[in-house]
């Protein structure tokens, strides 16, 4: 029988070398550790191999897939993909909480303990996170992630919530739609800028293999993807200027947003969802995003089924 507080984690890797060590030793050293963790190298060419096989000699529950090469980092549908290929594995009922886990972090080492008090104090919360910040000359930088997300590298799900919205889209803004569809079936999704459970993203968020307006562009494709408002986007695009990188980062979105939609690029497939928030979409930019957050919470508190698929 599982126990309360087991937790499996599953992280998507792809030549990691540069920052996995400062992963791997943060989790090892966390108060609550992972019941299992299966880390699925997704055809590295650096030394990942090299170092994940140091940590499985070590400690017998931490599990490594080996992926073949596909000749190429592909984040978004690929990230997801080797995460399933994780997730397959194993038998998630187990496990009363999953969490998925990038390898360029750095979390405090209490982390997970935290997350779990969590959720055993609110049996709302359905996934949860801390924030992340980066170095930049000497001193660390809020990403700036909204409260009512979990943010996508260090995503801690009650497993229960996390099946009955289906999993993750293997899509581009993955991370927001799951958050989105959990808040639709009435579950809580949340991330806190509180200083126990802040950790450094060792990558910035929203960069790429190919340079960050790539990966700022690749974003405002996956917002028309989910179906956002116009007004709404251009907004968040216009926030994101204000923020490194300055300027580009919200062009890139903007390029990416009108790109997609000049192209006449497929959608999400729930129109119910692409609905529900689009409302909430509006209704923040009335009132802002915490009102509109605590009315829809409220109003989908009825919707609230744990167990029902």
């Amino acid at each position: 029988m599982p126990e309360p507080r087991d937790y499996v984690v599953i992280s998507p890797c792809r030549n990691e070398a540069a920052y996995m060590q400062r992963t791997l030793d943060s989790v090892v050293a966390q108060s609550v550790r992972p019941k299992l963790w299966v880390i699925v190298d997704d055809g590295s060419t650096d030394e990942t191999a090299e170092i994940l096989a140091e940590h499985t000699a070590v400690h017998d529950w931490i599990t490594v897939i080996q992926k073949p090469d596909r000749g190429h980092r592909a984040v978004g549908p690929g990230v997801i993909e080797a995460f399933y290929a994780g997730l397959n594995t194993i038998d998630l009922s187990r496990f009363p909480y999953l969490c998925k886990l990038d390898l360029d972090l750095e979390l405090p080492f209490e982390y997970f303990e935290h997350l779990i008090a969590r959720m055993e104090a609110n049996p709302r919360l359905g996934t949860c996170s801390g924030k992340p910040y980066i170095r930049h000359g000497g001193r660390y930088i809020s990403e700036k992630c909204g409260d009512e997300m979990s943010v996508g590298m260090t995503k801690f799900y009650r497993t229960a919530c996390f099946t009955q919205i289906g999993g993750f889209v293997r899509e581009v803004m993955w991370d927001a739609i799951d958050c989105h569809k959990a808040r639709q079936l009435g579950w809580v999704a949340r991330s806190w800028d509180d200083p126990e459970i802040r950790f450094e993203h060792l990558r910035p968020m929203g960069s790429s293999q190919t340079g960050v307006f790539t990966g700022r562009r690749r974003h405002g494709f996956g917002q028309y993807y989910m179906g956002s408002d116009p007004l709404y986007f251009l907004a968040t695009a216009a926030y994101r200027m204000a923020h490194p990188p300055y300027v580009i980062g919200g062009i890139g979105m903007i390029a990416g947003y009108l790109g997609a939609w000049l192209g006449r690029a497929p959608q999400h497939g729930d129109a119910e969802l692409r609905a529900f928030i689009r409302a909430y979409q509006r209704r923040a930019l009335r009132v802002g995003k915490a009102r509109a957050i605590t009315e829809i919470e409220a109003a989908r508190a009825s919707a609230f089924a744990p167990g029902v698929a």
